[in-house]
């Protein structure tokens, strides 16, 4: 299952490469990308040589010190690991001196062995490991072409990665089968010491078929009810223990900051999500011909950033309908994602996202206690930082914020 968000780097250009296309080994049946049925055939469909030099060297150009790579399939491991060595030796060749390159690679685990996990250690691959909870839940879903579960490979897998001290995090899809079941779902991740865990709701639909509108497995509604219960068992009286990254990222605008995940921010992201053959498009819920904006083996970045699909793409985030205008909560939001709103083309709007009455729900939910958790730690950075950086002088009105936020001091914590 493929990832929903890029991040980009220093160089305000999010890349994620499709590794292998569609190619898979496990045959999950909501996965909105693959259609192998876990049978990726005798030839993988991995990124050719030239295509993936002509990239890196380009992108590099784009850098300002930083290199962003998100590698997705599919299942990317099917690349074979001479193309990651590859991968990391066109990197280090094309990038400018002092250049930070980052790597991350979502994967289903089940073919990480020890040689995989000390080659992602020995270049600092984070790791993206996709699992829907315990055995039972997982295996209902994660299974391979002859219908058997894949829990146990990945848990293998995952134990490989811990060996080699590898940063993992896990992603979660939340369906039917597991919707009901956050006290569950968190208390395992507890148990397995899982720190840093995401969700992405489950929806049916084909990012490769611009026509085919997405059918939702859960409810708005089933989907509040599971955030709130994860936000009690996330929140544990104001000292959380574990990351989720829906409640990270809430956090960061209760501390004054902007979400880091795409889908909660106030535009998208400049990215370019790369088909194996280099075809380029602007997100991975958008690959299909109608918003293609090139191939990198034949056009510059320059020009594929400039395409007109990418100029209408960035014009539907901030597009909002009109209920989003006056919505209280639109700093925590802004829309959502614009591939779960239903879009009138000929007006160029949009209803709200589907799963706009989960967020409300969840926002005022824990609205008191995110601002009791913001306001402590905005409070614990300021005194902190003035007494470490700022030698224990308060910065001035129209200073930058001593708390890190970014803000103009008077705006942020001067009422202290």
């Amino acid at each position: 299952m493929s990832g929903n968000c890029i991040t980009s780097g220093h160089s305000g250009i999010g890349v994620m490469w499709k590794t292998v296309s569609e190619d898979c080994n496990l045959a999950c049946d909501y996965c909105y990308y693959s259609t192998c049925g876990g049978k990726p055939g005798p030839t993988i469909n991995r990124i050719d040589s030239a295509v993936l030099d002509k990239f890196i060297k380009d992108y590099m150009q784009y850098s300002q010190g930083s290199a962003t790579f998100a590698w997705q399939g599919g299942e990317p491991l099917l690349a074979g690991y001479e193309f990651f060595e590859e991968v990391v030796y066109r990197q280090a060749l094309h990038a400018p001196p002092h250049t930070v390159i980052s790597n991350s690679l979502q994967t289903n685990a089940t073919l990480i062995d020890d040689r995989w996990a000390s080659f992602f250690k020995t270049y600092h691959f984070l790791i993206g490991v996709s699992l829907d909870g315990p055995q039972e839940i997982h295996d209902s879903r994660r299974v391979n072409s002859a219908g058997k579960g894949s829990f146990n490979r990945v848990m293998a897998g995952i134990d490989h990665l811990r060996r080699h001290r590898v940063d993992f995090n896990i992603l979660t899809v939340i369906h039917k089968g597991n919707v009901g079941k956050a006290k569950e779902l968190m208390a395992f991740y507890r148990e397995q010491g899982f720190n840093f865990v995401q969700f992405i709701p489950c929806m049916d639909f084909r990012s490769q078929q611009v026509d085919r509108p997405g059918v939702y497995e859960i409810t708005p509604h089933e989907y509040g009810n599971f955030l709130c219960e994860v936000f009690d068992e996330w929140y544990r009286d104001g000292k959380p223990d574990l990351s989720v990254r829906f409640f990270d990222n809430m956090l960061s605008v209760y501390l004054n900051r902007e979400a880091e995940s795409c889908v909660h921010r106030a535009a998208c992201p400049t990215s370019l999500v790369l088909e194996q053959n280099g075809d380029a498009f602007p997100c991975d819920f958008y690959i299909n011909e109608e918003w293609k904006v090139g191939n990198v083996g034949s056009d510059s970045i320059a020009d594929m950033l400039a395409h007109p699909n990418y100029e209408r793409f960035h014009r539907m985030k901030p597009a909002l309908p009109e209920k989003c205008r006056s919505c209280r909560w639109q700093r925590l939001c802004y829309g959502g994602c614009p591939r779960n709103r239903k879009w009138n083309p000929e007006e160029d709007r949009s209803d709200p996202d589907y799963f706009c009455q989960s967020y409300m729900q969840v926002y005022a939910y824990a609205d008191e206690r995110m601002r009791e958790l913001g306001d402590r730690l905005r409070r614990e950075l300021y005194e902190r930082n003035v007494r470490d950086i700022f030698k224990g002088k308060p910065p001035g009105r129209n200073d930058p914020c001593a708390c890190g936020s970014g803000k103009k001091h008077k705006a942020c914590c001067a009422s202290f």
